[in-house]
């Protein structure tokens, strides 16, 4: 099968493109701005082309060229608070650019499309109860709102035409290759276990928690962390659900059920590590949630998917190696 990724230079497309790479039956295809990615995480044996998605001609004949069988859609913007400041963006990059994409994967008679969405489009549940696909939707960010449109998008002009569609809604990915060959190589990722990782190496002087006063166990918030292996092969299984003449179209979230809260993931890594993690409270931020934790019945009873390394502690590890050879390689 012809394969093409987008932003498959980046943390989460790299680790599906390695892992479609294994299967000798398909051939990988690239379109990265490079602006967040990193040309050496993906295969040699990937072409590649370096496009902005908002370069529709240019993606057009690439993916007409190359006679696409399949697109998986990694790239966009992905902060909350950055999309606060800036929603311009997260809509022009996010939303109009899945348009476009969607448009040429028509045009170009693409038969399957795959579409990294996010639990951000969902809306806050004050009871503590685990959120399945068909949960009210009510995004409390750009991020979230451009996210939701753009399945919207899927969804009309793949209904209106061949393709199959598969979204995944993910909850909070963190970890790295267990060989350590991939990892989060973008320095200015935000989340949590990425900023564990900068204050046990050095490189911040302590971490911030923003708000203690949520309805949860202790105060912090609580989310569902999914290792980034585990969401890679999400992916190959939902594209292998679709290539299945039986089943039709499909929202999947994929995590694994079970939350920690904020002080939780410091006691892991501090666990894995051997050192202390200093942190401050400080306010919360807009557009959080206290609990944020995903229902995965729906792609455990449809496909094959089942996760591997459902141990917040083997999450915080693999994390913790990365960035130390990440430290070791800058020296």
């Amino acid at each position: 099968m012809n394969i093409l990724l987008t932003g498959a230079c980046g943390y989460i497309g790299s680790h599906v493109a390695d892992l479609l790479s294994t299967n000798k039956g398909n051939k990988l295809f690239v379109v990265d701005n490079l602006s967040t990615g990193f040309r050496c995480a993906i295969p040699d044996s990937a072409l590649f082309l370096n496009a902005d998605l908002a370069d529709s001609k240019a993606v057009e004949n690439f993916v007409s060229e190359n006679k696409i069988d399949a697109i998986m859609h990694f790239a966009g913007k992905i902060s909350v608070p950055e999309s606060i400041g800036h929603p311009d963006w997260y809509y022009e990059c996010n939303t109009v650019n899945t348009y476009k994409l969607l448009v040429t994967a028509k045009n170009c008679g693409v038969k399957y499309f795959i579409f990294s969405s996010t639990a951000a489009v969902y809306s806050e549940i004050n009871d503590k109860v685990k959120i399945a696909e068909n949960f009210p939707k009510s995004p409390k960010s750009p991020y979230g709102a451009s996210k939701l449109m753009s399945e919207r998008i899927i969804s009309d002009i793949c209904s209106a035409s061949d393709i199959k569609y598969g979204i995944l809604r993910y909850f909070n990915v963190s970890g790295a290759d267990p060989q350590l060959r991939l990892g989060q190589r973008n320095k200015s990722a935000q989340h949590l276990i990425k900023m564990c990782c900068k204050v046990l190496t050095g490189e911040l002087d302590e971490l911030k928690i923003y708000g203690n006063d949520y309805n949860t166990s202790d105060g912090t918030g609580v989310r569902d962390y999914i290792h980034v292996s585990d969401l890679a092969q999400a992916h190959v299984d939902v594209l292998d659900y679709l290539t299945d003449s039986n089943n039709i179209s499909n929202i999947f979230n994929v995590g694994y059920g079970r939350g920690f809260s904020v002080l939780e993931v410091i006691s892991a890594m501090e666990d894995v590590s051997g050192k202390k993690i200093p942190y401050k409270f400080v306010p919360r931020r807009t557009g959080d949630c206290a609990e944020v934790v995903s229902s995965n019945d729906k792609i455990l009873t449809l496909t094959r998917w089942r996760p591997r390394y459902n141990d917040i502690k083997k999450i915080a590890n693999d994390s913790y190696q990365w960035e130390l050879k990440m430290l070791a390689e800058r020296k």
